[in-house]
């Protein structure tokens, strides 16, 4: 039997509670790095799966980086910050580097393990990714909206050792061989009317019902799937995401026939839940995610001459927006005006 890890998950948000709290419950030893307003806060953890309730009584709280490595040493640090905190937190960790762990970076986007790398060297980067969709509902409480899985990467030795463990605790880990492919794939996914219904205020399937607004959702993953094969990365299936079907369906497929089937995949698979970068932008957060994956389209098809004119002005306008240089309602519910803007940019 495989001895118990000791991992450092930095941060008790949605994925670092689920994750942690799954692995804590069987019997591995898992500290939370939080604030120490939020660790006060936090007396259990509470995962509502499905048919069950994962209660974690008094679960191990640090409130510096400092402390948490008195507990150690840890062979895993879980690392799934929102991209925009990532600078700061590595900044703070930088006196600490080399008593750090490897990191498992379970972060969307395709930039922080290059970060993550620049501070504990890559050999102590894990990329992963999660597809579950985890709601968080308050300190310390998440639900598990949809069970998919997390895919890691199977190039590092605790790869393996990691697949068993999080198996163990019902997590559905795949290991991939290629990194880049699951990481790119994953933001594919996460572009999919995120930016648009954030801007116009309204939930995926209203997007998905208007065409105009859909020609806008085939642009931006068109031009990313143009900067992937730019670089030769390709499109992989992620645990319960048919990442290649959703890619063949906006290469190949007409318009008006992808058009009903994207909509009800989108809607099967987030219903009315409005996407993270709306959800960020109403909490008032000053930064948004959108710089890291339509950005991130931008910057790379920059890079390999390759133009992004939709992910381009999907980022430049949430970020306006975030930013307070254009008004949060201009395109509410108006998306006649955010055509009209988008043609004529």
């Amino acid at each position: 039997m495989m001895r118990p890890l000791r991992i450092l998950s930095i941060g008790a948000g949605a994925i670092g509670t689920y994750i942690g709290g799954s692995l804590s419950a069987e019997r591995n030893h898992v500290v939370f790095l939080e604030r120490p307003e939020t660790a006060q806060r936090i007396k259990a953890l509470n995962l509502t799966l499905p048919g069950r309730r994962l209660t974690i009584s008094d679960p191990v709280f640090a409130t510096s980086i400092e402390e948490a490595l008195v507990q150690g040493p840890f062979d895993i640090a879980l690392f799934a910050l929102k991209s925009f905190d990532t600078d700061d937190a590595l900044n703070g960790m930088e006196q600490f580097a080399n008593r750090l762990p490897p990191f498992l970076c379970l972060q969307n986007g395709i930039e922080n393990e290059a970060k993550i790398a620049n501070l504990i060297g890559e050999e102590n980067v894990i990329p992963a990714t999660v597809t579950s969709a985890i709601g968080k509902t308050g300190p310390g409480e998440v639900v598990l909206e949809k069970f998919r899985g997390i895919g890691i990467s199977s190039q590092h030795p605790l790869s393996s050792q990691l697949q068993q463990a999080f198996n163990q605790a019902n997590l559905n880990v795949q290991l991939y061989d290629q990194s880049a492919a699951m990481k790119w794939s994953k933001m594919l996914t996460n572009l999919v009317s995120n930016a648009t219904s954030a801007i116009l205020l309204s939930p995926p399937g209203e997007v998905f019902s208007h065409p105009g607004l859909f020609g806008i959702e085939i642009a931006q993953l068109r031009e990313t799937l143009k900067v992937m094969k730019a670089y030769e990365i390709p499109v992989v299936d992620l645990p319960g995401t048919p990442v290649r079907l959703l890619a063949y369906a906006v290469k190949f497929i007409p318009k008006m026939i992808s058009r009903p089937l994207l909509k009800k995949a989108v809607i099967g698979g987030r219903g009315d839940k409005m996407p993270s970068f709306y959800i960020d932008m109403q909490a008032g957060r000053p930064q948004s995610e959108v710089e890291f994956l339509n950005g991130a389209v931008v910057r790379y098809g920059d890079r390999v001459n390759i133009p992004t004119p939709a992910n381009n002005f999907l980022t430049q306008t949430l970020l306006g927006m975030v930013r307070g240089e254009i008004p949060k309602d201009r395109y509410a519910k108006n998306p006649e005006k955010l055509l009209n803007d988008f043609y004529n940019n």
